[in-house]
């Protein structure tokens, strides 16, 4: 009589990737996180700091660093042809994060704008500057980004002394145009 039940049993062993790399996989998750924490830092910069021009120099580097780290560990994940369109999206999504998260906090008279607190009134401006200190950094930001990956992957394969590699990659380019 035949065995239907092995004697030898197989394990199988599940890798899942840790939390962070998790959260860096998904495009609308790290969009959101990164809007409600750069608002929130950006509350709590202006309320609670100093006025100094070295004291808003930091503060500015930093939060750029947070846009642009997550940003990057996000789009690291994929290709480049990919980063086309997952950077204006991620874009999107931060900025509406970001202005949900100013809703909330003038709901609860916490946000701050210019000497004093921001109103309803004052949100679609505030909306319009996200665009101008948002987007256009992290477009700019993403082309410099992809540029210097083409560059490292080129010099690589040439210090690997892989040409027909490099070759190959040029013929598929022009294929495909």
């Amino acid at each position: 009589m035949a065995s239907y039940f092995p004697r030898h049993t197989v394990s199988w062993k599940l890798e899942e990737p840790p939390a962070f790399r998790k959260l860096t996989l998904s495009l609308i998750e790290m969009g959101l996180v990164t809007g409600v924490l750069l608002r929130l830092y950006r509350s709590l910069v202006i309320t609670h700091g100093a006025s100094s021009w070295i004291y808003f120099g930091l503060t500015a580097a930093f939060g750029a660093v947070v846009l642009f780290g997550m940003c990057t560990a996000h789009l690291a994940n994929f290709t480049i042809r990919q980063w086309v369109w997952r950077a204006p999206v991620f874009a999107a999504l931060e900025i509406a994060a970001e202005m949900l998260a100013s809703l909330a906090l003038i709901a609860l008279h916490r946000e701050p704008w210019g000497t004093g607190r921001a109103t309803f009134g004052d949100w679609p401006s505030m909306m319009a500057d996200l665009l101008v200190w948002r987007a256009i950094p992290l477009f700019v930001f993403t082309v410099l980004l992809a540029g210097v990956v083409q560059v490292v992957r080129y010099l690589l394969l040439k210090f690997e002394d892989r040409g027909h590699t490099l070759d190959a990659i040029h013929d598929e380019q022009v294929a495909s145009e």
